[in-house]
């Protein structure tokens, strides 16, 4: 965990965005990862309603920001070079500060050049605390990251053609909290919190728990009425609380990931002989103060996520990802800067940020909005609206919750609807498959 100190009643912290090195895997070589402490994926725990302040220090040889995603932030603190700050170049530092209005389960990340700076690990958990009426017997984050290493301990090509243009380029090494495989003990016969956050440039994920009754309580941070686990799908960017009744000391259980044939576990938690107090139900979570979004009065607008508007991105979509000829093709047609996504037939140029288009709706502060995002692709989109936390109310193929979230994954050719208040500021909007990010699927919303 990042060591802080209170300065002047603000909780700071001393990030530096550097260089280290480490091995992934017991005997590789040593990977030259990035992070902004000593060691892989920070952990920050602050309060709910705590001024916070981060000092970004930048040593790699490329500009980067922190985006603190899910946090409802003042705009010229959500960390989008070019469109709420300037870049924090090679050797420059920038100052962020802002008091958490939510507690939850929240992350943070770079906003450029997506793909590489997390992929080579520039990303961190950040808790905040305060929507528990009493503590649970046990807290655990299960952060989950996939790395693209070679056996020479160097990072493979973050970013292929093949991938950008299809469902992302997937790691090789899977991880959990850095490590390869996540073990834990446990209480026994209590309720612990397991906070899952998918941080993965790509990957999605399937939660479910064998060997234990879970609950959900909490979705991207926000606290819902419990409901029973059966399984939950999770893209790049979106988090999963769970209430798990441990069992007797000596037994475990295993969280798990279903998505792939062969099941992935993401945590193996044993109860030990530490019995946890009686208690019947898992404490409760208090909601956070989110703005309630005025259905009757919300504007209705669309938004169709996909291929971009120009021949090659429909002819690449045309494609079949399984003809081996396809990554040849992709490699000779792809070997510069490509895009390949648009939201509304619009793509986000990829011009390293020298002509900025205008935004792609606009919108008056303080009033409700309801969106449908529409996926007119063979493929699932993640899709993250900036600076807001917005209630989802529907999905065409999928029978889910009404609640709160900042990202929704929206299956393919489904409609999602979300609704939200709108807060002022150039907000991004984008697909969270960091690769679709840089080839197109990404506008802003103004508000105003």
């Amino acid at each position: 965990m990042p060591a802080s100190r209170i300065e002047a009643g603000v909780r700071t912290f001393d990030f530096t965005a550097q260089e280290f090195s480490s091995p992934f895997v017991d005997g590789a070589r040593p990977t030259p990862f990035w992070s902004y402490v000593p060691g892989l994926l920070p952990l920050m725990r602050v309060r709910r309603g705590e001024p916070l302040r981060v000092r970004l220090g930048n040593r790699l040889s490329e500009h980067t920001s922190i985006h603190w995603h899910g946090i409802r932030v003042p705009n010229a603190m959500d960390g989008v070079p070019f469109i709420t700050q300037k870049p924090v170049y090679a050797g420059e530092t920038f100052t962020y500060e802002f008091t958490p209005p939510d507690a939850g389960t929240f992350f943070f990340h770079p906003h450029c050049n997506e793909a590489d700076q997390v992929g080579r690990g520039l990303a961190g958990l950040l808790i905040v605390t305060g929507d528990e009426t009493e503590p649970f017997d046990d807290d655990i984050p299960v952060v989950v990251k996939d790395w693209r290493i070679g056996d020479d301990g160097q990072f493979l090509p973050l970013y292929t053609p093949k991938g950008a243009s299809r469902a992302g380029t997937f790691g090789n090494i899977r991880s959990v909290n850095g490590v390869s495989q996540y073990r834990r003990n446990v209480p026994a016969q209590g309720h612990v919190r397991v906070r899952i956050a998918n941080i993965d440039p790509t990957r999605i994920i399937e939660v479910g728990v064998e060997g234990a009754s879970a609950q959900v309580i909490a979705i991207d941070g926000n606290a819902v009425e419990p409901f029973h686990l059966d399984s939950w799908r999770m893209g790049p960017a979106m988090r999963l609380d769970l209430a798990i009744a441990t069992p007797k000391p000596g037994e475990s259980l295993r969280v798990i990931d279903y998505a792939q044939a062969e099941l992935y576990t993401l945590a193996h938690l044993t109860a030990d002989d530490r019995i946890a107090p009686a208690r019947r139900n898992p404490p409760r979570l208090i909601p956070s103060p989110i703005p309630e979004p005025d259905l009757s009065t919300a504007i209705a607008q669309s938004f169709v996520f996909g291929a971009s508007s120009g021949p090659l991105g429909e002819y690449i979509e045309s494609l079949d990802p399984n003809d081996p000829l396809t990554a040849i093709i992709l490699d000779t047609l792809c070997a510069g800067p490509q895009t390949f996504w648009a939201i509304n037939r619009r793509s986000w140029p990829n011009d390293g940020h020298r002509n900025l288009p205008p935004p792609i709706a606009r919108l008056s502060a303080g009033k409700s909005y309801k969106f449908t995002l529409q996926n007119a692709t063979p493929h699932s989109h993640p899709i993250h609206l900036h600076g807001h936390t917005c209630k989802v109310l529907s999905a065409s193929k999928r029978t889910i919750p009404v609640h709160y979230a900042d990202t929704v994954l929206v299956t393919p050719k489904e409609r999602v609807e979300i609704a939200f208040v709108a807060a002022p500021g150039d907000w991004m909007f984008h697909c969270h498959i960091l690769e679709h990010i840089e080839t197109g699927m990404m506008g802003y919303i103004r508000v105003a």
